[in-house]
């Protein structure tokens, strides 16, 4: 019997993409023994009050440079193309037409996105649909997924607390990264030379 599909989802602004996106998503695709990774750069996300320094295009064009070295990691412009807010599970609805009912998604989140999650548009139905993997840093504490018993039925948190991976420590931002173009200070530890290149190139970020 042939093994289903697992494709890891990983969202985000990517404003700019950076070698800490690439590195935990590397990690976490080997965990998962994910067939690929689908890096998808953020349209309009709902719960961020400012939209993004950088184009969708130039994002996008930055995710493809970033990628382009890892044969299982690809890009997708699914969300850049959608009008109005960019809602995780029509993204995840997206792949799941594309892969069909039998593939394992991966939703792919920061720990620091863990007590928003109520927040998210259609949530239970988006944990119904995909399995939602935590990224967590060495140091800092394991969510516990308990706190939102009262929410979700059992089986919903047990899957959530089943799929939380420590990463490596990789300390970037993409606001630091941005705050540095601008004060002209050196980034080239922070990204994939063909993105830097790209940044310089465009002038991005150069302006608050």
């Amino acid at each position: 019997m042939k093994d289903l599909p697992r494709i890891a989802l990983f969202g985000g602004t990517f404003d700019p993409v950076h070698l800490g996106h690439t590195g935990v998503s590397g990690y976490v695709a080997s965990h998962l023994h994910a067939d690929c990774v689908i890096f998808i750069p953020a349209g309009h996300p709902p719960l961020k009050p400012s939209a993004p320094k950088a184009s969708g295009i130039d994002r996008l064009n930055m995710v493809q440079l970033a990628i382009a070295d890892n044969p299982i990691w690809q890009a997708s412009d699914c969300e850049l193309h959608r009008t109005g807010p960019s809602y995780t599970i029509d993204t995840v609805r997206h792949f799941r037409g594309t892969y069909g009912r039998e593939a394992i998604l991966y939703w792919l989140i920061g720990a620091d996105c863990v007590h928003d999650l109520p927040s998210w548009y259609q949530i239970e139905q988006l944990l119904r649909e995909c399995t939602i993997v935590t990224m967590t840093r060495p140091g800092w504490p394991r969510p516990d997924f308990r706190i939102f018993e009262h929410l979700w039925p059992a089986s919903l948190i047990r899957q959530l607390q089943e799929y939380v991976v420590q990463t490596p420590m990789i300390d970037i931002s993409s606001s630091l990264i941005r705050s540095r173009i601008r004060s002209g200070q050196d980034v080239s530890s922070l990204l994939h030379p063909a993105v830097l290149d790209y940044i310089r190139q465009h002038r991005l970020y150069l302006e608050p």
